[in-house]
C-alpha cells in the first residue's frame, strides 16, 4: 500500500461502529517508592505518590477502537457497586457510550490493582469474581445485543474474553449466529474457558500460551511447522475464518485455510506489555473491516501491538504514532 492508501484506510476508520462484548474492569494503579522492609515481615513498604483509575478489559478494546478514530459500543455486566459508579464515571469522562452497560447487585465489577515503584511492577491485587452470569443476566445480556445489532449498522463485533463470566457458551453461539445472519465481521481475543466455543467467526486470535492450553498441546513456539499445523486443523475444525497468534518476541502468525504467514516483531525498548492483546485485537477489527488482506491486517495489528509497550501501563495506541509506523513499515506492501 501507498501512504496515500495508508491515509485513507485510516480516514475510514472514523466512519466505523464496533461493538465490543465481553468482560469489563478497572486497571487501578497505586504507585510510590519503597525504600525500606517492613519490620512486621519481609515485604516492602511502598510510600504512596499517586493513584490513578483507567477503564481495563474491554473497555480498554473500546479505548484502542476509539483512539482509532471509530466509533465503539461495549455490552457487559458490572455491579451495582463502588466500583461500577467509577467505571461509569470513566466511560463519561472518556465519552463512551454506556448504554449497553448492564448493573446487577448479583456481580462485582472487576479491579485490577497494579502497584509500581520506580517503573517497576511490585504486585497485582485483583478484586473480582469470576461466576458465569446467571440464566437472567445472560438473557438480558443477549437481548441488549441484539438491541445494539438493530439499531447502529455495525461494521464488526468483538469478543474480549477475560475469563470473567460475562461471555457463556450459549451467548458466543447465538451472538454469533446472529452476526453472521447480517454480515457482520466477528472476532476473538479468548481465554482458556471459552476457547472451543468460538467455531464459526471471522477471526481468532489467542496468544502462544493461550493457543497452547486451549488445545491442551505440547508445543514449542520455535516449531514453525508444528504450530502452523495445529493452527489449521483448529481453524477447519471449527469453521474459522482467520487465526492469529501473538508470539511476544517473535511476532505474530496469521494464516487462513490457504496460506499463511509469519511476521516478525520490531525491535522496541519494551516499557510494559499491559494493554496489548486488547490493541492488537483493537487493530485486527478495524484493519478486517476495512477489507484488508490477511497478511496486512496481521502487519499492522503486530505494528500497533508493540508501540504500547513502549509505554507504561495500559494505554490506548496513538492514531498517527501507528499510521506513521505503517508509513515506515508495510509501504510497499
Amino acid at each position: 500500500m501507498t501512504r496515500s492508501e495508508f491515509s485513507q484506510l485510516f480516514d475510514g476508520f472514523d466512519n466505523m461502529h464496533i461493538l465490543v462484548v465481553g468482560d469489563v474492569m478497572i486497571d487501578s494503579y497505586l504507585w510510590g517508592d519503597v525504600t525500606r522492609i517492613s519490620p512486621e515481615a519481609p515485604v516492602p513498604i511502598l510510600a504512596t505518590t499517586g493513584r490513578e483509575n483507567r477503564l481495563g478489559g474491554a473497555a480498554n478494546v473500546a479505548l484502542n477502537i476509539q483512539s482509532l478514530g471509530a466509533i465503539p459500543i461495549m455490552c457487559s455486566v458490572i455491579g451495582k457497586d463502588d466500583a461500577g459508579a467509577i467505571f461509569r464515571e470513566l466511560l463519561e469522562k472518556r465519552q463512551l457510550p454506556a448504554d449497553g452497560i448492564i448493573a446487577s447487585s448479583k456481580r462485582k465489577t472487576t479491579i485490577k490493582t497494579r502497584i509500581i515503584s520506580h517503573n517497576q511492577h511490585v504486585l497485582r491485587v485483583d478484586e473480582e469474581e469470576d461466576n458465569e452470569l446467571n440464566q437472567e443476566l445472560e438473557k438480558k445480556l443477549q437481548e441488549h445485543i441484539i438491541e445494539l445489532l438493530n439499531t447502529y449498522k455495525i461494521d464488526a463485533l468483538v469478543f474480549e474474553d477475560y475469563d470473567k463470566g460475562t461471555l457463556t457458551k450459549k451467548l458466543i453461539e447465538q451472538t454469533v449466529t446472529i452476526a453472521n445472519e447480517k454480515g457482520i465481521p466477528t472476532l476473538v481475543d479468548p481465554k482458556k474457558r471459552n476457547f472451543l466455543a468460538y467455531s464459526n467467526v471471522s477471526f481468532f486470535k489467542p496468544n502462544f500460551k493461550e493457543f497452547r492450553e486451549g488445545l491442551k498441546l505440547d508445543l514449542d513456539n520455535n516449531d514453525e511447522n508444528e504450530l502452523i499445523k495445529s493452527a489449521r486443523h483448529f481453524l477447519i475444525d471449527q469453521n474459522m475464518d482467520n487465526i492469529m497468534v501473538t508470539m511476544a518476541e517473535k511476532g505474530v502468525m496469521i494464516l487462513n485455510k490457504d496460506k499463511q504467514y509469519l511476521i516478525p516483531a520490531e525491535i522496541r525498548k519494551i516499557a510494559d506489555v499491559s494493554g496489548a492483546g486488547d490493541t492488537v485485537i483493537s487493530a485486527s477489527t478495524l484493519a478486517l473491516a476495512s477489507g484488508l488482506t490477511p497478511k496486512l491486517v496481521a502487519g499492522i495489528a503486530n505494528l500497533a501491538g508493540g508501540l504500547v509497550c513502549e509505554h507504561s501501563g495500559v494505554v490506548p495506541i496513538d492514531k498517527n504514532e501507528l499510521l506513521e509506523e505503517c508509513f515506515i513499515k508495510l509501504a510497499s506492501q
